[in-house]
């Protein structure tokens, strides 16, 4: 089994920058495809972006797409979301998934069978 969690959340200003990332507990990532998710409050879980288990192929919803960029380091069994210029609708509780394998529904939450706990991420105006 693979056990994930994050790290790196808390409260920045807009413009601001942060770190996010996602470690085993138990297992490794190499095996594996992963993504990121988010939830605001009051919606749904969000595709943020996602990468292959040999950390190619990255993908970004558009709302993220030229601000985030997402890296898989399998000797270290960590995943990474750096978070540049940050606005307050980026607010929400950011959570890593991994699956067996993710093929043209890397964008769908119900693609993943394995998630961390979350990290909480505020961005103020």
């Amino acid at each position: 089994q693979v056990q994930l969690v994050e790290s790196g959340g808390g409260l920045v200003q807009a413009g601001g920058s942060l770190r996010l990332s996602c470690t085993a507990s138990l297992g490794t990532f190499d095996n594996y495809d992963m993504g990121w998710f988010r939830q605001a409050p009051g919606k749904g879980n969000e595709f943020v972006a996602s990468i292959k288990r040999a950390g190619n192929n990255p993908s970004y919803a558009a709302s993220v797409k030229g601000r985030f960029t997402v890296s898989k380091d399998n000797t270290k069994n960590t995943l990474i979301l750096q978070m540049n210029n940050l606005k307050p609708e980026d607010t929400a509780v950011y959570s890593c998934a991994a699956t067996e394998f993710a093929g043209i529904d890397y964008f769908r939450d119900s693609t993943y069978n394995y998630w961390g706990q979350g990290t909480r991420v505020t961005v103020s105006s």
